[in-house]
């Protein structure tokens, strides 16, 4: 696909704010806060259109809940860095525009060798990355991005078997490498197929399935 079409189609309004939370694995009033502020702040991730994510939009609220669930970075620092990088670094999505680095209470960026706090507007000693959530975000050559969002742990042991990219499925949730929705696995499933008969059937490994299965379980997610 060329890239200009892709561009498109990642911008595309594809997902519902609840469909985001269950994908995210996030609290549906805590995904509304970020996309809309309440009508008291600025949203913290602006929607592709009223109530609907585009597929760049679900990456940055990845990251943002990086920065808030995981390193439990206070939301005026989020806020302040988004800021920074809107004056510094202009870009329609600032989070995934640059290589983000926090301490656990800053948020930092690189540029020429030198260390900006995007936070203070100052300099800072790094001592923790990022760089867990940011792995579930590949990049290809041709600037495509696929998503391997978290099934049970935010941990690096997590395996990358459930995808998210628009270019394959229309964007719902597959079997990594394939175009097998999750959600007919777990119907399949919960209609009592078993797991060897589903894994046979599709030319697929037992944790293949068993990781379909419980991405749509949707377990609360550990943080």
């Amino acid at each position: 696909m060329e890239r200009s079409a892709l561009t498109e189609l990642y911008e595309l309004p594809a997902y519902g704010v609840p469909e985001a939370a269950r994908y995210l694995r996030t609290p549906y009033q805590t995904l509304r806060y970020w996309l809309t502020g309440f009508g008291r702040m600025e949203p913290i991730v602006k929607m592709a259109a009223p109530n609907h994510l585009s597929y760049m939009n679900l990456l940055e609220c990845h990251m943002v809940m990086a920065m808030r669930e995981v390193h439990h970075l206070r939301l005026p620092k989020v806020r302040r860095a988004l800021a920074s990088l809107d004056r510094l670094f202009p870009s329609p999505h600032p989070f995934l525009s640059r290589v983000l680095e926090t301490n656990g209470v800053d948020i930092i960026t690189q540029e020429l060798g030198k260390m900006i706090n995007l936070s203070r507007d100052g300099q800072f000693e790094i001592t923790s990355f990022l760089t867990l959530h940011l792995q579930r975000i590949e990049i290809s050559s041709s600037g495509g991005f696929k998503f391997f969002p978290f099934v049970m742990n935010r941990t690096s042991s997590e395996p990358k078997y459930i995808l998210i990219d628009p270019t394959v499925g229309f964007g719902r949730p597959v079997i990594a490498g394939t175009g097998i929705s999750t959600a007919t696995i777990a119907a399949r499933f919960n209609a009592r197929e078993s797991v060897d008969d589903l894994a046979e059937e599709y030319g697929r490994t037992k944790r293949e399935i068993e990781e379909a299965i419980r991405w749509e379980q949707a377990i609360p997610i550990a943080a």
